[in-house]
């Protein structure tokens, strides 16, 4: 057993990147070569304070959303256009990591054909030093518009292979350079358990990356309710919160523009809830912030009042979960359904809140939300995706 050291203080960035859409695998090297250059950028530029110890990209940095935007079948987005961990992506920014005696942190939909075939997860990994993966884990809450299967929605055969503990849902990556690392995406930071379920496993820094506007642009300054959030998880759990958004998205060659989807607002919070560091901007943009674990160490363990999780009293609360809101298992026998199918779903699941007495109905019954983009076939997405050949 090796000598336990303290772990000096370093310093993590996050990126912000403009992300083309894809049409298949091979056009990831497009977005890949902007990232390779934004990072050697961003090092060179911001470590004359201290060591990078992480970089963090944003989610959609590798792919763009292309599964999201077109409602494409979920089939047909695992097999064409999504990636294997390990594959040549992470060869490619493992090379980064020897280089640069760093960790990247890396959001991208990926095949698990371990679990299933014929699916792709929302995946989020971590680069060591070496260039191998050494972390890997799987979002577990998706927006109603997002078409990636999770952990939940196979779960009997994910508790076979992984088990139902903490660890098996919320995975924390330990390292004696740079702490205890939980990776998370998006959606699932929109529910406190999430971070408090990486927190009891151990996590001393989380990466939370991107979300998508109108929650960013709720309020003022910016960073809306995504903000708004970040900042709780780190107060209410004493950890630290890396969060880069993703930057203008090109959906597809057309785009003489691109969409500013998350409308910038990359920011790091320490574990008192302060900003510690922000851009507005989300164009090639980056963040960078100090990350102390020995400070937050003795804070967690000297403090009697604000490390929250010392004091919390579990009884209170086990029965709270006792009855679902969303069904599991949803894809366990059949590929995830397109946005109309799902958006049922969701429906379903305020009506059981109704029921249960846990939501109160209005007054008046107006029709709510509603899919206003046609889904895509797979024969008019064959026709559609010839345009990605300007790109090449």
């Amino acid at each position: 057993m090796s000598e336990k050291k303290p772990i000096a203080p370093y310093l993590a960035i996050g990126l912000s990147t403009v992300a083309y859409g894809i049409s298949k695998r091979e056009d990831i090297k497009r977005n890949l070569d902007n990232i390779e250059n934004i990072i050697h950028a961003a090092i060179s530029t911001c470590n004359i304070n201290m060591p990078i110890k992480i970089v963090a990209l944003a989610e959609g940095a590798l792919t763009g959303f292309t599964d999201e935007v077109y409602d494409l079948p979920h089939k047909l987005c695992a097999n064409e256009l999504f990636i294997d961990i390990p594959g040549e992506e992470t060869e490619r920014l493992g090379a980064l990591t020897k280089m640069y005696d760093t960790h990247i942190i890396v959001q991208c939909k990926a095949r698990w054909p371990e679990v299933m075939e014929d699916r792709y997860f929302n995946t989020m990994f971590i680069l060591g030093p070496s260039g191998e993966v050494v972390h890997k884990a799987a979002k577990n809450h998706i927006w109603c518009r997002e078409r990636s299967c999770t952990p939940h929605d196979v779960y009997d055969r994910w508790v076979e292979l992984f088990g139902e503990g903490i660890d098996a849902f919320y995975p924390v990556y330990r390292s004696d350079e740079i702490g205890n690392i939980g990776t998370i995406c998006c959606s699932d930071g929109e529910y406190p358990e999430v971070v408090r379920a990486l927190a009891f496993n151990g996590a001393e820094v989380v990466y939370r990356p991107s979300e998508a506007m109108p929650m960013t642009g709720w309020g003022y300054p910016g960073g809306g309710g995504w903000m708004v959030q970040n900042r709780g998880h780190a107060q209410f759990n004493s950890l630290y919160m890396i969060c880069p958004n993703v930057g203008p998205v090109y959906a597809n060659p057309e785009m003489k523009h691109p969409f500013d989807v998350g409308g910038g607002n990359s920011h790091i919070v320490d574990y008192l809830g302060n900003i510690i560091s922000y851009n507005a901007s989300g164009n090639n943009t980056v963040v960078g912030g100090i990350i102390d674990i020995e400070q937050l160490r003795q804070f967690r363990v000297m403090n009697l009042n604000s490390n929250w999780t010392k004091d919390l009293r579990t009884e209170l609360f086990k029965h709270m979960y006792d009855e679902p809101i969303h069904p599991k298992n949803l894809w366990m026998n059949e590929e995830p359904k397109l946005h109309d199918e799902v958006d049922d779903i969701y429906r379903g699941n305020i009506k059981t809140l109704l029921d249960r007495g846990s939501y109160t109905a209005p007054y008046h019954d107006f029709p709510g939300c509603k899919n206003q983009s046609p889904a895509m076939t797979e024969e008019e997405w064959r026709e559609y995706s010839k345009m990605w050949k300007e790109w090449e």
